[in-house]
């Protein structure tokens, strides 16, 4: 079997751009790799361009490790990550993108099937190669939801989750600015120029080449535009959107509408976001819930339950990890903490790990050490502390505000047998689906409510393992992934 897997950005990207799509599709080729019986491709668009520009075109990916399967489609028409090119309506069709990506296909190919990780780097209307290649199966899997949002979260301005769109003028309005698409390709292909070097993204002479020669570009083009007599503004000036309110409602019609007519399989890595992808109009009978495998699985046979949340000495220990960022719930659980009662807060033990924030941010994680009884912040963590860091932790926090589809570091604590603390939204509260352990997005008063029955003891931790699901591993999720790719799948 031949199967071409697509994402934005390389699984074994320098940067580690992507986050949990890159982590998963870099454990899926790694697995891949093992198996004989199949030929595994990678492609990946919108981040890599000529310095000068061009058309549309493909190459063997000629940066990071060598591996004869990834390939790069440069000079795509739509930039990805999918904000850098909000609004545009390439995001939907762009003719000579669309171009080169068939005559990839046509030069590596033919392909049985072709699975996207993401449609993001490239346009929706790349979907219609099911036409010239009937015989190929066109997957689709949602790790977020760029078919409905093109903020991929469905997260308005920054500040809350957005439920509806209202006929395209929240999109419209979404975006506090942008930037200017020609810097950002200039940018990315100094970066590219850069790498094919052999110059590493972390080291000093790839930061000093890039700083300086984006700083002498920015004159340049202010000069220029002194000269022109166009004012002051600077290649980085924040533009609006692209589009207008209808255009919107235009790009998400017809993302559903290409999805629906040639995909073969839409799979949603939670429940909850099969839900939202029938909710918005992909056609139920293509929705299929597929839970990603994940090397922490190994984790969930290694460990066993604690003895109880609650410690000998009466406190518990919480955990919040990932980013501090408000759709995250970073801020509400910060809220929700400052306004616990003080003898329920002095039962509190608070771990963070987390970049630092800004300034207000850590004087607040710093206030709540004299409210808490202890917090702990680690700036960022790797993976290989993990269980270092999640030894003495007695719940985990999930608290998010926005749909996150299945959050890596909720899977992380819960194979290490961590019970989860959640929001109603998302894929996270599916992995023990235990409702005494879930408060609604946003309310402070639900979730002090679960801390306090979890300090009383009013949580039957018995009976939420019993109904947790174990973690996929790689090979059961490979399983279940080929029942798909068959041509006989039902």
């Amino acid at each position: 079997m031949k199967i071409l897997y697509y994402n934005w950005v390389d699984y074994l990207d320098q940067e580690k751009r992507g986050g949990g799509v890159t982590v998963y599709q870099a454990n899926l080729m790694s697995s891949l790799k093992q198996n004989c019986e199949v030929h595994e491709v990678f492609l990946s668009a919108g981040i890599s361009y000529d310095l000068f520009g061009g058309k549309p075109r493909w190459e063997a990916t000629q940066t990071g490790p060598s591996d004869t399967r990834r390939y790069d489609l440069i000079n795509s028409g739509v930039l990805a990550p999918s904000h850098h090119s909000f609004g545009d309506p390439a995001q939907v069709d762009h003719e000579a993108t669309t171009a080169a990506f068939i005559d990839f296909v046509n030069a590596t190919g033919p392909y049985d099937v072709i699975h996207f990780n993401n449609l993001e780097g490239v346009p929706a209307s790349v979907l219609k190669i099911k036409e010239i290649w009937p015989q190929t199966r066109i997957i689709l899997s949602l790790h977020n939801y760029y078919f409905a949002c093109p903020q991929v979260n469905l997260w308005h301005q920054e500040r809350e989750t957005c439920e509806d769109f209202n006929a395209g003028m929240k999109c419209a309005d979404c975006l506090h600015g942008q930037h200017n698409p020609r810097h950002l390709r200039i940018a990315n292909g100094l970066s590219y120029r850069l790498k094919k070097a052999g110059l590493h993204p972390d080291s000093w002479t790839f930061k000093f080449c890039f700083t300086w020669t984006m700083r002498l570009a920015r004159r340049a083009v202010r000069v220029l535009r002194t000269v022109r007599g166009l004012g002051k503004s600077t290649s980085l000036k924040l533009e609006p959107p692209h589009e207008t309110a209808q255009g919107f409602v235009e790009r998400r019609s017809r993302f559903i509408a290409l999805i629906n007519a040639h995909c073969d399989r839409v799979l949603c890595v939670s429940d909850a976001v099969s839900d939202l992808a029938k909710h918005y109009g992909i056609a139920p009978h293509l929705v299929h819930t597929n839970y990603i495998g994940t090397r922490e699985a190994q984790e969930f046979q290694r460990t066993k339950p604690h003895s109880g949340p609650v410690a000998t000495d009466g406190g518990l220990t919480l955990a919040y990890l990932g980013y501090m960022r408000r759709d995250k719930g970073f801020y509400f659980l910060l809220s929700a903490l400052e306004n616990l009662p003080k003898e329920t807060a002095q039962r509190i033990h608070l771990t963070v790990a987390a970049r630092r924030g800004d300034a207000e941010t850590m004087q607040r994680l710093q206030a709540l050490q004299t409210h808490l009884a202890e917090v702990t912040h680690m700036d960022g963590y790797h993976h290989d502390d993990l269980d270092t860091l999640l030894e003495k932790v007695d719940v985990g926090v999930i608290p998010v505000l926005w749909h996150d589809n299945l959050p890596q570091v909720a899977i992380e604590m819960h194979a290490r047998h961590i019970p989860l603390l959640t929001s109603h939204m998302g894929g996270a509260k599916e992995l023990a689906n235990c409702p005494d352990m879930v408060f609604e997005a946003g309310n402070e008063a639900q979730f002090q409510d679960r801390l306090t029955a979890l300090l009383e003891g009013r949580v039957d931790m018995d009976a939420y393992w019993r109904s947790a699901m174990a973690p996929k591993d790689m090979a059961s999720h490979m399983k279940e992934l080929f029942a798909h790719y068959q041509k006989d799948a039902s």
